[in-house]
């Protein structure tokens, strides 16, 4: 399915959509416009659809800064939502929206005017004039599959071919964009490479042990650096420059995963002299503290970089790095190569677990019932010695990932399966977002208010429903049908899901047609593992008992968090501090899932902390989703800011008066800490700290 361009229902404009990212974009105009499809364009940039039509004026209705280019591509200037109107003379322009949910170029020749409008961007052209709309999807699908065997040459040569998704081996591959998704794997009887999969011209190899550990830590590596993957002894990154040991203080698959960081947030700081020459957080810090030059850096090849880079003890450079955002902790068996390249796409930090650790099982974990309320529960059904739940190590990152087997307390489980079901996704002919409610217990019905937080994104279009107390067929039909979310509230337990005549087990189905799904209920995650195998992309399941209250509060949040455009893993790393029973609930399937984009890009947590005089201090912690992808910049619309920030872990802490702080609530809805306390921005204001 392509993307698509429709009048406005509402208003004079048009609307921009993404059937398969599930997301829409609309540009509003002063007047009608009638819109016609064309393909003789040149935007300089990658383009999947273009439409043209005549106006004196283009709304973008949110705040976003504006790069405005040359026909060729070349930054000319940035218009900032933090400054006044900007007028540039008569030529050809090039004009990138930066935040919107979809890859927007306004190509026009005209004097051009940029000024804010209260919450909007306004561009106006000299007269009324014909402009090019130029859209590409964030959708990435890989290039072709690559055969191996479960032999480690085979693997390694396999590996060697991730980089060939690069869609450039300058330090710009750091923005997602220009990343691409590598190509998939899957274990055969004889190695078997697809044409066109081609190794890039790196002049980088990763000599590392044969043994299915030590590839598979360092798969990600291998695909950020467009490395050439060789077997041999001592493990090292090697050029015909320079040569870096594997095996540091800290082991070879920490040294591995601190490398692969910080040649990243370098790259990060040097591709400020190409395309995106911006003022970047941080940078000045770090030029100037390690002595780097980094418009000289920005001209010198991949190993020149990588030696500059490396030269930084780790330790040294690492409270610049921001948090990172996910690990992934993975069994390494041959079969499960098939899950690299979904793991190198996201860029994480791979973990090898052992088998012991994949399959310790606790029939009812100390850390459950230390935390366990009593009270009204979600169920009846009692464990048993065959639930297989695991306690990973702790991640030192913002999310935590497991591939491996049991149901792992406080990460998503995930599986080749899930992740390839993303790839293959099509969505059905619709443009609505539809989400049911079930409720099935007349108790419970205080969670299904839950239906007023979804469906309030003007930018969207939603149909949300609530049926209480279905029979076991009305359950049947609706999981049949093709619906983006389903959020259950009910009892679940050995025979299935509890209904109005009695059970339904999903066990029982040959498919489910349901995008993505919350079960809040008792012991969920057997239905829940069940609906991920006959067709689901992911959803939220709890471990053991909930007590009903906790269960409400843990619903609600997560039903605001995912309308607000927060990944499922990372909203319920968000929601599950609403109780002290929340880390109950884990993610299956694909974490990354979005039931819709953000408004303005990266999701956002606003901490606050009042300071004194009427001053507040604000920090923003960034969070990469679908679109947003690690390596993206955003510039927050607060103090008057005009810098960019990297969008993972905290990005910065601004001080602020109370009326800054409010203008700031003001602008979406967005969640907000006050210490360990959730609200969010539509109900406060400063006068509440």
């Amino acid at each position: 399915m392509e993307l698509e361009f429709e009048i406005h229902p509402n208003q004079s404009g048009i609307q921009i959509i993404d059937p398969v990212e599930n997301v829409q974009f609309s540009l509003h105009t002063f007047t009608p416009i009638n819109p016609t499809s064309t393909s003789k364009v040149d935007f300089h940039f990658p383009i999947d659809k273009v439409t043209s039509f005549i106006t004196s004026a283009i709304e973008i209705p949110k705040l976003m800064n504006v790069f405005i280019r040359s026909h060729c591509g070349t930054l000319i200037e940035e218009y900032d939502v933090s400054h006044e109107k900007k007028s540039l003379p008569l030529r050809k322009y090039n004009i990138e929206l930066t935040t919107a949910p979809i890859k927007l170029y306004i190509l026009v020749e005209s004097e051009i005017t940029l000024y804010r409008n209260d919450d909007s961007v306004v561009i106006e052209f000299s007269e009324r004039t014909t402009v090019d709309i130029g859209a590409r999807s964030f959708h990435e699908k890989p290039a072709g599959t690559i055969r191996t065997t479960n032999k480690p040459d085979d693997m390694m040569r396999a590996l060697s071919l991730l980089g060939s998704a690069l869609k450039t081996t300058s330090c710009e591959r750091s923005f997602p964009t220009l990343r691409g998704h590598p190509p998939t794997i899957r274990l055969d009887e004889e190695l078997v490479v697809p044409d066109g999969l081609n190794k890039p011209n790196t002049e980088i190899q990763l000599i590392l042990p044969p043994e299915y550990d030590s590839i598979f830590s360092a798969s990600t590596l291998a695909y950020y650096l467009g490395a050439e993957v060789i077997p041999g002894k001592n493990p090292r990154i090697l050029s015909n420059e320079f040569e870096y040991s594997l095996n540091g203080s800290r082991g070879y698959e920490q040294t591995v995963n601190r490398v692969l960081q910080q040649i990243f947030f370098l790259d990060c700081l040097t591709r400020t002299e190409g395309f995106y020459q911006v003022d970047l957080y941080k940078r000045d810090a770090v030029e100037s503290t390690f002595d780097l030059d980094f418009a000289d850096l920005y001209e010198q090849p991949l190993s020149t970089q990588l030696t500059t880079y490396l030269d930084i003890p780790f330790d040294s450079i690492a409270k610049y790095i921001p948090e990172w955002p996910l690990t992934t902790d993975i069994l390494p068996q041959p079969e499960n190569v098939e899950l690299l390249p979904f793991v190198t796409n996201n860029l994480a930090l791979t973990r090898c677990i052992s088998e012991v650790n994949a399959t310790s099982s606790q029939p009812s974990p100390d850390f459950l019932t230390d935390f366990y309320r009593s009270g009204f529960k979600r169920s009846a059904s009692r464990r048993t010695s065959e639930d297989r739940i695991v306690q990973p190590d702790p991640a030192e990152t913002i999310e935590h990932e497991w591939i491996g087997r049991g149901f792992p307390l406080g990460a998503n489980k995930t599986t080749a399966t899930s992740y390839r079901r993303r790839l293959e996704y099509q969505p059905p002919e619709k443009s609505s977002i539809d989400i049911h409610v079930v409720c099935n217990d007349e108790r419970m019905k205080k969670e299904g208010v839950v239906n007023e937080f979804y469906g309030f994104r003007e930018q969207l279009r939603f149909n949300v429903s609530i049926n209480y107390n279905l029979k076991s067929e009305q359950l049947r039909e609706l999981l049949t049908t093709p619906i983006d979310f389903f959020h259950y509230i009910g009892h679940i337990d050995d025979h299935g899901i509890r209904c109005a005549d009695g059970y339904l087990d999903v066990r029982s189905l040959k498919n489910v047609n349901v995008r993505a799904f919350l079960l809040n209920a008792c012991r969920s995650y057997k239905q829940g593992n069940a609906l991920i195998e006959k067709g689901s992309l992911g959803g939220v399941v709890t471990l053991s008992e909930v007590e009903n209250n906790a269960a409400t509060r843990v619903g609600r949040s997560l039903a605001r968090l995912l309308n607000c455009g927060f990944p499922l893993r990372v909203a319920l790393s968000i929601a599950q501090d609403e109780s002290l029973t929340g880390y109950r609930y884990i993610v299956l399937g694909d974490g990354s899932l979005t039931l819709v984009q953000r408004e303005s890009g990266t999701p956002i947590l606003i901490n606050i902390n009042s300071n004194s005089d009427n001053r507040f201090v604000v920090e923003l912690q960034a969070f990469p989703a679908p679109g947003y992808e690690v390596g993206t910049i955003l510039s927050p619309n607060l103090q008057n800011n005009s810098a960019y920030y990297l969008n993972w872990g905290n990005i910065g802490s601004f001080e602020v008066s109370g009326e800054e702080l409010d203008q700031f609530l003001d602008l979406e809805i967005l969640p907000v800490k006050d210490g360990k306390n959730l609200s969010w921005s539509d109900e406060i204001s400063a006068s509440d700290f």
